[in-house]
């Protein structure tokens, strides 16, 4: 059975959109603090521990585009890995090994849970992960926190039909005072 495990970058006030270099009013803020070599293990290790990915179009278009002309065992994992999209608008899915979801998304991914052996991570996707939070279908999340209040931008918390609970496994500053929390669903 597979497990949704999110992972998100995220400023102190619940912002995750653009870290990484997208049309911003603060483009690449993530890339203002040093995390360290031990929190691009973490990274590392993150993404070696898939098994799938599960991703927005938005996310998705910018993976398929920057991921196939990168070289190494990072970038043969992603382009080799099965990938999922969820989107009513992609028809065509270039990436090597990509499969669209157009359907209903909680009975897409309860689907995919079911099909998947592993890990299923699903990293940006913002919309798409304020709607498997609120069908509570994801078992764990990562996220990394960086010491900036951005005040713009979209955040990763929605309301959600009702609240749930979650533990903390695990809580790791690296670098410039970016704190990694990961959380289990109970």
């Amino acid at each position: 059975m597979g497990k949704i495990v999110v992972t998100e970058f995220i400023s102190l006030d619940g912002v995750v959109e653009a870290p990484g270099g997208e049309e911003f009013k603060y483009p690449n803020w993530s890339f203002e603090f040093d995390r360290g070599p031990d929190a691009e293990r973490f990274k590392e290790t993150e993404s070696f521990a898939a098994a799938a990915l599960l991703l927005g179009r938005r996310t998705y278009e910018g993976f398929a585009e920057a991921w196939p002309q990168y070289e190494g065992e990072l970038a043969d994992k992603y382009n080799g890995m099965p990938k999922y999209v969820l989107s009513s608008t992609l028809t065509d899915a270039k990436w090597n090994n990509t499969t669209v979801l157009s359907g209903d998304l909680a009975g897409e991914v309860s689907r995919l849970k079911r099909e998947v052996d592993g890990e299923i991570s699903v990293a940006g996707s913002i919309q798409l992960v304020q709607g498997l939070l609120a069908h509570d279908l994801v078992d764990e999340i990562h996220l990394m926190s960086f010491p900036v209040i951005l005040g713009h931008g979209r955040t990763l918390w929605a309301k959600t039909p009702d609240k749930t609970a979650w533990n903390l496994t695990e809580a790791t500053t690296y670098g410039d005072g970016v704190l990694v929390t990961v959380y289990q669903r109970r």
